[in-house]
């Protein structure tokens, strides 16, 4: 049997403000890819990893954030911010016939601490999914 190996939302790229990370990525991952930036990365190993199992994605870790960790301290430190997909349902225009709306995924941009307020059953049912970690450069200079 032939193992399948997801790698959609797993990728890194850069512009000249923000570094972007996909949230499929595993932390042990995180750490071992080249391609990732190497300040981010050591901020990973020495404030996020002690705090997470390496075998954590970060969407999971996002997901389940507690409000009142001190990682979300951290996060802010980094001016990151989580880009999402959510569940909306469209309402009907005025006077339209057929009840409830239609309901579509809408991309939304929160912060950290956003998304960590949500506690993690709402976020289920409004079907929430993590796709990507966006960190500012400039932010990352002044921690460590």
């Amino acid at each position: 049997m032939q193992k399948t190996v997801y790698e959609d939302y797993k990728y890194s790229m850069q512009d000249t403000g923000n570094i972007y990370v996909g949230c499929k990525y595993t932390f042990e991952e995180l750490l071992n890819a080249e391609d990732i930036l190497f300040k981010f990365r050591l901020i990973v190993q020495h404030y996020i990893l002690p705090e997470a199992d390496p075998e954590d994605t970060l969407e999971s870790h996002l997901y389940y954030l507690a409000p009142d960790s001190f990682l979300v301290k951290i996060y802010r430190q980094m001016k990151a911010r989580v880009r999402v997909n959510v569940i909306e349902e469209k309402k009907p225009f005025f006077g339209k016939a057929g009840g409830a709306g239609k309901k579509k995924y809408v991309t939304r941009l929160l912060t950290v601490e956003e998304l960590a307020k949500i506690p993690p059953k709402e976020k289920e049912k409004r079907g929430y999914v993590i796709q990507e970690l966006r960190v500012s450069k400039l932010a990352l200079v002044t921690l460590v």
